[in-house]
């Protein structure tokens, strides 16, 4: 299995709980993103702490070691990936003006 795959679904068991709670309330925010959304906001901010932590890891050493360029396109693959499972994840603690 390729690294950033691999780091998404080690973040995924290593945090299963706070996945668990985030599911059902990412899946009422994207049927509307009006309701839900200051819950959606509170535990999706932890989802994205766990999710920098992990990218984090899995790119510090590629920039130590002077791979910088090729860090950077590890860690749009890895959100990619992240963005497979959850699509609006980007949208946590964004105003949605109507």
């Amino acid at each position: 299995m390729v690294k950033y795959r691999e780091a998404v679904a080690e973040m995924i068991n290593r945090n299963k709980e706070l996945f668990s709670e985030f599911d059902p309330i990412y899946k009422c925010f994207a049927a509307d993103q009006k309701s839900g959304k200051a819950e959606f906001d509170e535990v999706g901010r932890k989802i994205v702490r766990v999710i920098e932590e992990t990218e984090n890891r899995l790119c510090a050493r590629m920039e130590g070691s002077g791979r910088g360029n090729y860090s950077t396109n590890l860690a749009e693959k890895f959100r990619q990936e992240v963005r497979k499972i959850f699509p609006l994840i980007d949208l946590v603690g964004v105003t949605i003006s109507s």
